[in-house]
C-alpha cells in the first residue's frame, strides 16, 4: 500500500451494520475501529489525515479487510452544509440569471442527506425537480477567518455530491431558495471521500478536475473547476469569515449544469479520480 492513496467512507458490511471504513483498491475495506481509531468520521477529520490512515491500513493484517461492502452516506450529521448557486457562467445562463458578485450561498439540513443507491424522492409539491452534480469539499480542521491562500489546508478531502432543487418553487420567488433546496433526499454524497493529494495526483491541479451531471447514463453537462466564478479556496475562506467551519462541514460549490429528473430516472455525479455517485429517482410524498 505504500505510495498508494486510500479513501474513507462508511459501508454496510456482512453484519448489516453501517461503519466508517478505509478503502484500499487492492485489499478491500477495513473498519477504522479495527485500525485503532474512534468510529466517528467528523471527529477523525480534525485529528487524522488520509495519509496517516493509509499507513495504519498498510500495517493491518489481511484478515481485518472485507473484500466487498455496500457504501452508504459517509456520515449523516454534519453541523453545516453550505451550497453555492450559480457558480458557473454556463449554469447561470441556463437559468437566465447573472453570476452574483459574491457567492450565492444557502444552507441545507442534514435531513436531506442520502447516500449511494438511495432513492431521490421527487416531492409532490414540485413539477420540476433537478439534480446537480458537484465536487463537495469536506472540512477537516476547524477554521475561522482564514485567508484564501491557506483555506485548502483546512479541507480533509473531496466527495461527489448530487444537490437537488425544486426548481419550479425557486422560480416563483428567489426568497424560496431554502424551501426549494430542503426536501428529504435533496443532498446525496459519497460513495467515499478522496484526499486532495490523490486528486492532484490524478489531475495535476484542482482547477483541472472535471465534474459531470449524468442522467440515465448520458452526460448532460460537464465543466472544470477552473470555470467556477468562485474557486474552492475562495469559498472556504469566504464562508469561514461568516461563521466557523467545523470538521465534517460540507461546502457544495456549484454545478456545471442541473438536469430535470422524474421517477424512474437515474442521476449521477461523475468525477474521474474522485468517484461516481449514483441515485435512482422515485416518487416522493
Amino acid at each position: 500500500m505504500a505510495g498508494r492513496f486510500v479513501q474513507v467512507g462508511s459501508a454496510k458490511l456482512a453484519s448489516g451494520n453501517e461503519v466508517p471504513v478505509v478503502l484500499d483498491p487492492d485489499r478491500g475495506v477495513v473498519p477504522i475501529a479495527d485500525l485503532g481509531f474512534a468510529p466517528d468520521l467528523p471527529a477523525l477529520f480534525g485529528t487524522t489525515t488520509l495519509a496517516e490512515l493509509a499507513i495504519a491500513a498498510e500495517r493491518a493484517p489481511d484478515d481485518v479487510f472485507h473484500p466487498s461492502a455496500e457504501f452508504v452516506a459517509p456520515y449523516r450529521n454534519p453541523r453545516k452544509i453550505w451550497g453555492i448557486g450559480l457558480n458557473y457562467l454556463e449554469h447561470a445562463g441556463d437559468l437566465s440569471a447573472n453570476v452574483p458578485t459574491e457567492p450565492a450561498s444557502f444552507m441545507k439540513g442534514d435531513h436531506t442527506i442520502i447516500g449511494p443507491g438511495d432513492p431521490i424522492p421527487v416531492p409532490s409539491q414540485s413539477r420540476r425537480t433537478t439534480a446537480e452534480a458537484e465536487l463537495g469539499l469536506v472540512i477537516g480542521r476547524e477554521c475561522y477567518q482564514v485567508e484564501e491562500d491557506e483555506a485548502l489546508d483546512h479541507v480533509f478531502g473531496v466527495v461527489p455530491v448530487l444537490d437537488q432543487t425544486a426548481e419550479d418553487i425557486l422560480e416563483k420567488n428567489p426568497r424560496f431558495l431554502t424551501r426549494s433546496k430542503n426536501f428529504p433526499g435533496f443532498f446525496s454524497f459519497g460513495p467515499w471521500i478522496t484526499s486532495l493529494d490523490a486528486v492532484l495526483a490524478h489531475w495535476g491541479s484542482l482547477d483541472a478536475v472535471e465534474v459531470s451531471t449524468v442522467l440515465n447514463g448520458e452526460v448532460h453537462r460537464s465543466n472544470t473547476i477552473a470555470n467556477m466564478a468562485f474557486s474552492p479556496a475562495f469559498l472556504v475562506s469566504f464562508h469561514s469569515k461568516v461563521m466557523p467551519l467545523y470538521p465534517g462541514d460540507i461546502i457544495s460549490p456549484g454545478t456545471p449544469g442541473a438536469v430535470h429528473i422524474t421517477p424512474g430516472d437515474t442521476a449521477e455525479s461523475r468525477i474521474p479520480g474522485v468517484g461516481v455517485l449514483t441515485n435512482p429517482v422515485t416518487t416522493g410524498r
